[in-house]
């Protein structure tokens, strides 16, 4: 009798020890234990519905959710140029479900010497880069450049007498136009807008010289002839546009320079999600029909692993840094 007593009481004992360790593991060892997926995951896209950022989220979230087996839903938190949504996952548990969709804004925004809540090479995990996408260098048709060449010439002729816009200070086609004009030497005046369809109008009405938008937003306008495209900024002609030649083509060699998505986690996601995440990311990367609308978007898919996508940001955080530095960009 005194046997079996003793002996319930050391599985007792043994069951205690064990719950206590369960309790003492740090979140990240119990969340890679865990099951995983086990309830819907939230993309969190940091700008407002609509636009490439918006619609690539929505496209992979569709696919993703089939190969997971749960529902990955797009939720929109916009505002501060995309910093009130990448501090929404920053601080999120590290768990799988809660992801950022995010651009190439998460490193120009750091640069910019915004005051983040957040240190984007610290509190994110990179799961995947998934594509990137050129800009385009369109001018007013009133202007007397038909190449890049002849307008950068132009330029230097006639330093600060060209006005281009941009969706507004500190913005990607902000800090994109400061790298043409820096890589180019040439001296440009910045009027920013609130929003780049503002802009647009602007430029076709001849008040604006110049624009270096996304080529996915500029194609309908440069398609309708009511802007002129000088060149697009990627290392090779898009396929959306193969008529336009790329910068260096145009004469303004080794220029080169994109818009990339990427899709990261909060720190400390567990190794076992982050692998998960990213084999189910390349699969859908490579799906036909997915590279056929990103493609609309001027978007090429770039599947690899995690480590990709982290050492864009870091390299991309030196460069847009050294861009501010160099020309004293300021956010004021």
């Amino acid at each position: 009798m005194k046997s079996r007593i003793g002996g319930i009481a050391v599985a007792a004992a043994i069951r205690s020890l064990m719950a206590a360790a369960a309790i003492a593991l740090p979140p990240q060892a119990v969340y890679a234990q865990a099951p995983w997926p086990t309830q819907p995951i939230k993309i969190i896209v940091p700008f407002s519905p609509g636009g490439s950022n918006d619609n690539v989220a929505r496209l992979l979230s569709s696919k993703l959710g089939a190969r997971l087996g749960q529902p990955v839903v797009v939720e929109n938190k916009g505002g501060a140029g995309g910093t009130i949504g990448t501090d929404f996952v920053a601080k999120a548990r590290p768990d799988g479900y809660t992801l950022l969709f995010a651009s190439t804004s998460i490193t120009t925004n750091a640069a910019i010497g915004k005051k983040l809540p957040y240190d984007p090479a610290k509190d994110l995990s990179p799961i995947g880069v998934i594509a990137t996408s050129p800009f385009a260098i369109v001018v007013s048709n009133k202007v007397k450049a038909t190449t890049l060449r002849e307008f950068i010439d132009l330029a230097h002729a006639k330093p600060r007498s060209i006005n281009y816009g941009t969706a507004g200070i500190g913005g990607t086609n902000h800090m994109a136009t400061e790298m043409f004009a820096s890589a180019a030497k040439a001296q440009f005046v910045h009027v920013p807008y609130k929003g780049i369809s503002v802009a647009f109008t602007d430029l076709m009405g001849g008040s604006l010289q110049m624009l270096v938008p996304s080529l996915a937003s500029a194609t309908s306008h440069i398609q309708a002839g009511s802007m002129r495209a000088l060149a697009v900024t990627s290392a090779e002609r898009s396929p959306l546009a193969p008529n336009i030649p790329t910068a260096a083509e145009a004469g303004l060699p080794d220029f080169h320079l994109e818009v990339w998505y990427g899709l990261l986690g909060p720190a400390k996601l567990s190794p076992e999600v982050i692998k998960r995440l990213n084999t189910e990311l390349n699969a859908v990367l490579a799906m036909p029909d997915v590279k056929q609308v990103l493609a609309r978007e001027a978007a090429t898919p770039q599947p690899g692993a995690p480590a990709a996508l982290g050492n864009l940001i870091q390299s991309e955080l030196t460069r847009w840094t050294r861009l501010v530095k160099e020309n004293n960009i300021r956010i004021e």
